[in-house]
């Protein structure tokens, strides 16, 4: 135990002189590889207890932060516990800590070891962001009770998350998730074009029926839920809005009338150069989900579970329902993607445009994005 301490004690004195941390991060690799989770665990406990010390480096952080990824992406049971109890000390690290924590755990784990975070030293918000990370990747609950007793008691009504359905819909099932490894991550990009039937469009305005616009602020932010952290925390562009039409407008026509609603990412935009197809709505949920959890240029997004919580937002907005029925009312709307070279869109890697018509063909709701670095 003392050489521990005084390898530690050793490692801390040091940091501050270091250019990098490589060297630290492969010792504690090989600690791991060898068994020794608690080594990287105890070294992490001193770090944290520093973090916010006016003496604290930059060396400090990037050390615990590499600690606790690597306990969170390398799978075993002693890997989680020691990964908890490093959480457990660690400063608040902003709304992101627990949310990625949860993602990184979840991706790493086998879903019954990670119980021990619902008995054990955890903060709710990394227990409720953990459920859904795991219902994310298809877990039933039910098969752990631990955490399906958390999951179900009373209290988790009233936290943001416990709004949403403790099993997967069938819309979620082809949700892009990330990957990661001690190394870093990677996360898909499914904008752009969606392969799905693909409409003609022509300007046959006079027989489109008269359209109103109902926007509200209400509105447009309900919309922009999944592409939010897009315009707050990197460069993005969104617009959100609704029309209501006098009477049914027919699918066919969809692409028509997205050129004579007056939409600012289509301005000036010619019949030839709008490309519009339908798609199904677990294709539009996907591209909320991945909008929302992984973000923009310049930002991480709100990772599973808060992505997860967005999307259904946006996709109940756009489906004029409410989050307890989403789910049926996305399932039987008319779902559209769309996009056209014009300068609204960035056309980097961050942009789309969805539609959606309610199944009466009386309301058209618009939702696009973009965003650059």
């Amino acid at each position: 135990m003392t050489d521990r301490r005084t390898h530690i004690a050793r490692i801390l004195a040091g940091l501050p002189d270091l250019t990098d941390v490589t060297g630290v991060s492969a010792m504690a690799e090989e600690r791991l590889a060898q068994g020794d989770a608690a080594f990287l665990a105890d070294l992490g406990l001193v770090l944290a207890a520093s973090l916010d010390s006016p003496g604290a480096t930059w060396q400090y952080r990037s050390v615990f932060d590499r600690l606790v990824r690597l306990l969170a992406v390398t799978p075993g049971a002693e890997n989680v516990r020691q990964a908890l109890r490093l959480l457990a000390a660690a400063p608040r690290n902003g709304r992101n800590g627990d949310r990625l924590a949860a993602s990184l755990l979840a991706s790493g784990h086998r879903p019954a070891d990670l119980a021990a975070a619902f008995a054990g030293p955890a903060s709710d918000e990394l227990r409720a962001c953990l459920v859904h990370e795991l219902v994310l990747r298809g877990v039933d609950l039910s098969s752990i009770p631990r955490i399906s007793a958390w999951a179900t008691a009373p209290h988790f009504t009233h936290h943001p998350l416990g709004a949403l359905p403790l099993t997967r819909s069938p819309l979620e099932a082809f949700a892009a998730l990330p990957g990661y490894s001690a190394q870093g991550g990677c996360h898909a990009l499914p904008y752009g074009s969606l392969d799905s039937e693909q409409l003609t469009t022509r300007r046959t305005a006079a027989a489109l029926p008269p359209a109103t616009e109902t926007t509200t602020p209400e509105l447009t932010a309900a919309l922009g839920r999944a592409v939010a952290n897009w315009a707050e925390e990197s460069n993005g562009r969104i617009e959100a809005r609704v029309f209501e039409f006098a009477t049914p407008l027919p699918v066919e026509s969809v692409p028509a009338a997205l050129l004579t609603l007056g939409l600012d990412c289509l301005t000036d935009t010619k019949p030839s150069a709008l490309s519009v197809s339908t798609c199904p709505p677990a294709d539009a949920w996907r591209v909320l989900f991945a909008a929302a959890s992984t973000g923009g240029a310049y930002n991480s997004g709100a990772h599973g579970a808060y992505g997860r919580l967005a999307a259904w937002q946006s996709a109940a907005a756009l489906a004029d329902t409410t989050l307890p029925t989403a789910e049926a009312r996305a399932t039987a709307c008319h779902w559209f993607g769309f996009d056209a070279p014009t300068p609204w869109f960035h056309d980097i890697a961050w942009d789309f445009g969805l539609a959606t018509l309610t199944p009466d063909g009386r309301r058209l709701a618009v939702l696009a994005a973009t965003d650059t670095d």
